[in-house]
Formats: structure tokens, sequence, C-alpha cells
């Protein structure tokens, strides 16, 4: 029997409809919900975590099977987020475990067609020659005036949403030292 989209959408609207019958009529699916949430973490280890992405620092519970995550969820016991997690921290999951996460360094040189895959160390080393640079060749001292500004305008620091509050006040003083100064990272400080 081959089933169409028209009878799938049938199928499931009158399960729809027979579940909202039993609610409507008092049954509670509270112990059913409570059951399949003890099932499906019942051998996790649970570990208290917070979410990487961004500085309110919500608490999440992640659940661990043999070392591997099984699940993250908001900790009901934060008073930061009771429990609940906004969309980018609901997919803190995906985060850790997904199959099509980038785990090495890819590198497309100009005009080319292809990636190349490099070392990680080459591609920082890549990445501090290319800084140093461009603040060589962009670095101003002073303005016409003669007032000291140390500064360079030709370079960008961009903070990701998955970077700890700490990890944007380092890179803030890092960039400021080295007078970057169009500065921009979506954990604020």
């Amino acid at each position: 029997m081959e089933l169409s989209r028209r009878d799938i959408f049938r199928l499931a609207g009158g399960g729809a409809t027979a579940l909202g019958g039993l609610v409507g009529a008092g049954v509670s699916l509270a112990p059913a919900v409570a059951r399949a949430q003890e099932l499906r973490i019942k051998q996790a280890k649970i570990t208290p975590s917070v979410c990487p992405f961004c500085s309110v620092g919500c608490a999440t519970l992640v659940h661990t099977v043999d070392g591997a995550i099984v699940n993250i969820e908001g900790d009901p016991r934060s008073p930061h987020n009771e429990g609940t997690l906004c969309p980018k921290g609901a997919a803190t999951f995906q985060l850790h475990v997904n199959p099509n996460r980038p785990t090495q360094v890819l590198h497309r040189a100009a005009g080319a067609t292809e990636w190349e895959v490099w070392d990680l160390n080459r591609a920082m080393d890549r990445v501090v020659e290319l800084f140093k640079k461009t603040r060589d060749e962009t670095f101003i001292e002073a303005l016409q005036n003669g007032k000291a500004v140390n500064a360079t305008t030709a370079i960008f620091s961009l903070g990701g949403a998955t970077l700890d509050i700490e990890w944007n006040h380092v890179q803030q003083k890092l960039m400021r030292g080295l007078g970057v100064i169009a500065i921009e990272n979506q954990a604020r400080i």
C-alpha cells in the first residue's frame, strides 16, 4: 500500500484530534510525558554546565552515556533561565554532536578551485603573518595635528556567539593593545 502526502496528513490530523479529545476529556498526559523523559536519560550521567553562546550564562544540564553527549537541556535550578533556553542555547547539542561540523583547517588560496587541508599551526602562523603585515602597513602613530592615536583602521575584530565572556574580554584587551579600533562581538563587554 502506498501512502500519499494527503493520506499522511489525514492520519496525523486524526491522531491529533484523538489526542486533543483525550486531553479535553480531562485525561492527564503528565505521567506518560514524565515516563518518556525518564527513559530518555535513564542511564545518563548529568553534568551541570553553562551555555556558550552569550554573556548571560544560562545554566545547562549535559547528559552523557559512556562519555558521549546524548542530551543538553536548561537547568531548572538556574536563576538566569529557570530551565529554559533560547533557540541558540537549545541547539547547543548540535555544537558538540554534529557529523557536518568541520574538524580540520581548510584553506583555498586566491584563484584556486580546490580546498587544501592545512595543519592548525600552519594556519595560525599564516593568520599572524597577515595580521602583522596589515598592521605594519596601516598603523597610524599620530594624527596630522600631532595627537597620538596608535591605531590601525585596516583590521576589524569580530567575536562570535560561541565565545564566552572571559574569552571576549581577553580578545578586547589584545585587539586594543594592538591598536585595532573596530571591535565588535555578540557577547558585548
